[in-house]
């Protein structure tokens, strides 16, 4: 097989490059389909999301329906949402509580642990008819780490926990600032399409090298606020993080937090009245964890990429995001708010506001965002001229010294893909 070269990757001259083909050509998101989304592991939902016996959601993951639910004998799975007779969706809700699922077009009807149960005129199929074998297809693998469940396409794939490598330890600082353990997707979900390449917001989720100049409003907020934003010299950020690969693609922005954790970090905004219970949480997380751990649950913030597509944002709130490829220039982005199960209506409140205020389509950055990554995908038309993009930053740093505005995690997400690509 022919290697395409799709990056230049030359350490000894400090350059990285991705071909800007890659976020134009039908035949490349193609190929992603059957050598990435087929073979990774994709996120489909949390446990919180399906508590009770015959809970479901239906969700589209890896461009499949699926139906994510909890049986009547307690087990979580996850159906291929097509029935087993024509292929007609068997759920056509987006989430509710159901015994059986009917599909209207010719009611054959399957419970909710996926058996076929009924069959209308069923006497008419000859002897070798059996209902066992015409049961609900599940995906071929499901796991969960932590409650975040995640599926895969490829029956061969690695487990779960040896595929999330590093990220596990970002995952479980998320889960620390829970007193149980226990969060929970708040009820309300965030939908909406950008017109760019998926893998530009892959990208955009833990760039921070783009922070202060696209999101100046923001920072105009947080001074008008009464925050410190001054940006020491020698930085391009407020505060001083790091940005790194966590194995797998999977990568991470890593700072000391300068826009508060309404979980343990009081800020101006979050008015004098919420002064008291947030130091009561962050005193909860001192005793329970430790100093140090507390430091990492409370003072730094991450924006956590498991590769391909799934963005869990841990800053002023927790936000869990998973967009996917509708055409070679459009996604369709879904993200949720969660927290951790039996906080107070006054913290909730203040969790709710911050993950608006700033990741809701209508906040300071997600409206930017999409901006910038549209009029990105308009340029980047000129890709036969113009064919390359760089992302070298920090590449002749060695890794205790790179700053969050470099780009080692960027490169570990291309690395990933690209040897993806190349597989045959």
């Amino acid at each position: 097989m022919d290697t395409v070269r799709y990056i230049i990757d030359d350490s000894e001259q400090a350059v990285f490059k991705v071909h800007r083909s890659v976020f134009v050509k039908p035949e490349i998101l193609e190929q992603e389909r059957s050598k990435i989304f087929d073979r990774c592991w994709l996120y489909v939902g949390h446990v919180s999301e399906v508590r009770n016996p015959g809970d479901f959601r239906t969700r589209v993951v890896g461009g499949r329906p699926v139906i994510f639910t909890k049986g009547a004998d307690g087990e979580i799975r996850v159906f291929l949402n097509s029935c087993t007779h024509r292929g007609t969706l068997v759920c056509r809700e987006r989430e509710g509580n159901a015994k059986t699922f009917r599909c209207f077009y010719h009611a054959w009807s399957f419970n909710n642990c996926g058996e076929l149960i009924a069959v209308p005129g069923e006497d008419a199929y000859g002897p070798n008819f059996d209902k066992g074998h015409l049961a609900l297809r599940e995906v071929p693998r499901l796991a969960h780490y932590k409650g975040f469940y995640l599926l895969n396409f490829d029956a061969h794939a690695e487990s779960l926990t040896h595929y999330l490598a590093g990220a596990k330890e970002y995952l479980d600082i998320i889960v620390d600032q829970s007193p149980t353990g226990e969060l929970e997707i708040i009820q309300g979900t965030q939908e909406y399409d950008i017109a760019a390449n998926w893998k530009l917001l892959a990208e955009n989720s833990f760039d921070d090298y783009h922070v202060a100049p696209t999101h100046i409003t923001y920072f105009e907020y947080l001074k008008d606020s009464g925050v410190n934003v001054a940006i020491p010299k020698g930085l391009l950020m407020p505060r001083h993080g790091l940005g790194k690969a966590l194995g797998n693609g999977h990568a991470v922005i890593d700072n000391q937090t300068y826009r508060g954790r309404p979980i343990a970090y009081w800020m101006p905004m979050y008015g004098e009245e919420a002064r008291e219970e947030i130091a009561q949480i962050r005193a909860e997380l001192v005793s329970r964890l430790g100093e140090e751990r507390a430091y990492r649950a409370a003072d730094t913030n991450r924006n956590l990429l498991i590769f391909p597509n799934l963005v869990i944002n841990d800053g002023s709130s927790v936000t869990v995001r998973t967009f996917f490829p509708l055409t070679e220039r459009r996604m369709r982005v879904t993200a949720w708010a969660i927290g951790p199960v039996g906080e107070s209506a006054t913290a909730r409140a203040r969790r709710l506001d911050s993950f608006l205020t700033f990741y809701g389509p209508g906040g300071f950055a997600t409206p930017d965002d999409v901006e910038a990554l549209e009029v990105l995908q308009q340029g980047i038309a000129t890709w036969k001229e113009v064919e390359w993009s760089d992302l070298s930053r920090g590449m002749t740093k060695p890794i205790e010294e790179q700053l969050n505005t470099d780009e080692p995690h960027l490169r570990a997400f291309w690395r990933r893909w690209n040897e993806l690509m190349q597989t045959d």
